[in-house]
């Protein structure tokens, strides 16, 4: 059993939790705040048996084995790196970082430590975007040549922490990271990349769309944003056939349809707890048992596929080699 603490009261905590409480392998025992009275309330609403008045206090405690770490996005490498120092595991909150020297720091301290440091896409372990991953790779779709995506909401909360530019805020690092991320586990690292910002009086993108052009010829576009109405979806297209996932990164009922020119070959929908399935695997890379399913390369990857989404958006849509 890991014993694994939360170092922060963030609301995606929630869906942790659950996903906790359907796993045989973790346990969520405390949580940290860096105002004590927020962490002893969070933890007596949700039944946990230990509040941290500070971070420090908590990666001071012998028994928490690992840390989830659901700050904002331009703290996740900074406490996971110290989290790291501190002997305990770690699952970052996606996205780890834009900054591929950061990602790099990050599992460079994994590896001295001999610890396992996780980046936090949950969606990855559902069932289906295993499955789909596997139709791409065997070949069903014949030749990958068109990946699309989009993922938006209306974010109307005006002190949000996502309209934070210097806390890593914007559509991109929490919405068009998904869309990269099943991209380039499908398609393989981009060669180059295009993308188009507007941007909020804060600074932080409300609006991205972005072109991204593969190794073997795919290519890949998506949209994101805080100004659209709820969309979430996902399209591989080969030579012989079309995949599309439907709800893929925020439910945990996901539509799985195969289609062959204009014919429905197959469609199904399973449902399975994400993060459930999230934790399982992070405990079991802590035991040796399986790999973390997103490792080093994943993680550096996609904070270059980032980083180089946000360059050509800040100058103009050029593109950027990555």
């Amino acid at each position: 059993m890991i014993r694994l603490a939360l170092a922060s009261t963030a609301a995606i905590n929630d869906a942790l939790l659950g996903g906790a409480r359907e796993s045989s392998l973790v346990e969520v025992i405390g949580v940290g705040s860096r105002e004590r009275a927020r962490a002893e309330a969070y933890a007596q609403e949700r039944g946990l048996e230990r509040a941290y008045g500070g971070f420090d206090e908590l990666l001071a405690d012998p028994d928490v084995d690992a840390v989830y770490v659901a700050l904002p996005n331009a703290l996740h490498v900074e406490w996971a790196v110290r989290a790291l120092e501190a002997g305990k595991h770690v699952l970052s909150e996606k996205p780890l970082t834009r900054d591929p020297r950061e990602a790099e720091r990050a599992f460079d301290t994994a590896e001295r430590a001999g610890r396992i440091l996780m980046e936090g896409f949950m969606y990855r372990h559902h069932p289906q975007t295993k499955r789909l991953v596997q139709l791409v790779r065997d070949g069903e779709l014949g030749e990958l040549r068109l990946v699309r995506s989009h993922f938006s909401f209306t974010l109307d909360r005006p002190r949000d922490v996502r309209w934070d530019r210097e806390l890593g805020g914007g559509s991109l690092l929490d919405l068009g990271c998904y869309c990269t991320n099943l991209m380039r586990t499908l398609a393989g690292e981009p060669e180059r990349v295009y993308g188009e910002q507007i941007t909020a009086p804060s600074g932080v993108d409300v609006r991205f769309a972005a072109t991204l052009r593969f190794a073997d010829g795919a290519l890949g576009h998506f949209d994101c944003a805080f100004d659209l109405p709820r969309r979430i979806g996902f399209e591989a297209v080969g030579s012989d056939g079309s995949a599309t996932m439907l709800q893929p990164f925020a439910e945990d009922e996901v539509t799985l349809e195969v289609r062959r020119g204009d014919e429905l070959v197959s469609s199904e929908t399973e449902t399975a707890n994400r993060y459930g399935l999230e934790v399982d695997n992070f405990a079991r890379a802590i035991a040796g048992e399986e790999p973390p399913l997103l490792d080093r390369r994943d993680s550096i990857g996609q904070a270059r596929a980032l980083d180089a989404l946000l360059r050509s958006a800040e100058s103009m849509g050029g593109p950027i080699l990555v």
